[in-house]
């Protein structure tokens, strides 16, 4: 009377494994076989900017890799979102990647239109490291350190100026959080970029800007601008003397970088994701990539897959705070 139950048993473990080794072998192809055509890369910004040419080049070497194009394709509009929100709506299939930079996090505080979300709609590939803003002034004003500046801006009336490529960039989250950390009041001036900016701070018309340190330095060292602080955690390689706002002006909650990686649609298949991941961890530790990532101002910082999700779940959080607490309405 036992042996019918016990063949039905039998039957049903046969059948599970059976079921288990081909979902395995579905899966395994996926990634052994992956890419069997081309990959499109996404980067929401203009063709030329320092996210674009991060993406070109880790797409170069996939391409390289794998002997498939990796196409880089910009699309642009709303600081970002549209071309996220395309690569959100996209094939969950490997073969729509986008890269990404702090708006990616940032974003979804700035716009009441945005529906995707950066920590439920993607899962990451790997992160690549970041780039420092400089905090630069007009030499005209009257601070030669992070410690002179904060003094002068609490005691000013009209508040200090200062410039940035628009709102929720990275030159932007760096002021706000300056005039959070240190309590005191700062003016923001939004252009339409980064020259533009600069154009305007050059000419004495703002008096402070945190600009990317790769435009920084040349000027700096023309005597045009005067350096009074990186935005990092820790000191740049490129400008080891200069002090970290953290330590020049005693802000140790102080951290702002523009940092890069990619990311996938969130039901990408796990092993595609871990065989980027693998091969991109590999490619970054090629010299000629680290030679070509550091001329761009970047502070090389890989994280694996994990590691960057944790990363921008943690900035999501983070900044969404430092908007509400700014008083900034979503658009």
């Amino acid at each position: 009377m036992q042996t019918i139950p016990s063949l039905a048993h039998a039957a049903r473990a046969l059948l599970a494994c059976s079921l288990a080794v081909t979902a395995v072998a579905q899966a395994q192809p996926q990634a052994e076989g992956y890419p069997t055509k081309p990959v499109k890369v996404i980067v929401p910004f203009s063709a030329g900017g320092v996210v674009d040419s991060v993406a070109r080049i880790i797409s170069d070497k996939l391409s390289t890799q794998y002997g498939k194009p990796f196409i880089v394709e910009n699309k642009t509009g709303a600081g970002g979102s549209i071309g996220t929100d395309y690569v959100a709506k996209s094939a969950p299939d490997g073969y729509t990647l986008l890269a990404v930079s702090p708006s990616h996090a940032v974003a979804p505080a700035l716009q009441k239109s945005i529906t995707w979300n950066p920590v439920r709609d993607f899962k990451a590939i790997a992160g690549f490291g970041y780039v420092p803003n400089i905090i630069v002034v007009h030499p005209s004003l009257p601070a030669k350190t992070m410690a002179e500046f904060v003094a002068l801006a609490k005691k000013s009336d009209p508040p200090l100026t200062y410039a940035t490529a628009g709102l929720g960039t990275s030159n932007h989250l760096s002021g706000e959080l300056l005039a959070q950390e240190a309590h005191i009041a700062l003016a923001h001036v939004p252009y339409k970029g980064q020259s533009e900016a600069l154009n305007d701070l050059l000419s004495g018309r703002v008096n402070m800007m945190p600009l990317t340190s790769a435009l920084a330095i040349p000027h700096v060292k023309s005597g045009k601008l005067r350096a009074l602080a990186v935005t990092t955690a820790k000191r740049s390689s490129a400008s080891p003397d200069l002090p970290t706002v953290a330590e020049a002006a005693q802000l140790p909650n102080y951290n702002v970088g523009t940092w890069f990686g990619f990311v996938a649609p969130a039901k990408t298949p796990a092993p595609v994701l871990q065989k980027l991941t693998a091969d991109i961890a590999q490619i970054l530790a090629q010299p000629d990539v680290k030679t070509k990532l550091e001329s761009l101002g970047m502070e090389l910082a890989p994280q694996n897959a994990a590691q960057f999700d944790s990363f921008i779940a943690q900035e999501s959080e983070k900044w969404g705070q430092v908007i509400k607490q700014a008083g900034i309405e979503p658009n």
